[in-house]
């Protein structure tokens, strides 16, 4: 009978304070390199070497470079997310509800304009069919709800979770068509704020 080896990476919540140190510097290695050389040239074995962890013990931590990526661009969205809500909580940050979420999506948009190697992995993992790679997708997905439902004071929670999926993919497919050179990214942030006023007008006007 043969025993079947379970090569899993292991959970986050799992790991030691020394692994997620060697999670959290893979991560960072990858976010360099992407910014560096782009996503597609990117390979798990120059990741290693940037980071110092072996290759075999990388595998540990992501199932493959997709995973990694999408882990990557997963926990530096999740910054993005929290410094953006963080300055619209701020007491200088008054202005009525709508405008808030707008603001909210335009200072994202400019974050990823800063950053365009990152807005171009956003869109490459989200193709992606590795399981693992889905599972942080997903995470970044619930981030993306937690921190519109943190700006969306005014809309009802029955009705918050079409408004954030509207706004969500919204956000996505203009970066995608930025990205793809669908359209420049002046049209794309304008799209996106009109979508946002769009929805969130008659909540604000109820």
């Amino acid at each position: 009978m043969t025993t079947r080896v379970d090569l899993s990476p292991r959970p986050v919540e799992a790991m030691s304070p020394r692994q997620l140190e060697r999670r959290g510097n893979l991560i960072a290695a990858a976010l360099a390199l992407v910014n560096e050389i782009g996503v597609e040239r990117l390979q798990m074995r120059q990741v290693c070497e940037r980071s110092g962890v072996a290759l075999g013990t990388a595998y540990r931590y992501f199932s493959s470079k997709d995973h990694l990526l999408a882990a990557a661009i997963a926990d530096w969205h999740r910054l993005l997310l929290a410094d953006l809500v963080a300055e619209l909580r701020s007491p200088r940050a008054g202005m009525l509800p709508t405008d808030r979420v707008v603001r909210f999506v335009r200072h994202g948009m400019r974050a990823y304009q800063r950053q365009p190697q990152l807005a171009r992995l956003r869109v490459a993992v989200a193709a992606s069919t590795d399981p693992f790679a889905s599972e942080a997708l997903q995470g970044m997905a619930r981030a993306d709800s937690a921190a519109l439902n943190a700006v969306m004071a005014q809309v009802p929670p029955a009705a918050g979770d079409l408004v954030r999926h509207i706004v969500g993919h919204a956000w996505q497919g203009e970066l995608t068509a930025w990205v793809t050179g669908r359209t420049t990214l002046d049209d794309a942030r304008r799209r996106l704020e009109d979508v946002v006023r769009l929805v969130l007008t008659p909540y604000e006007a109820a």
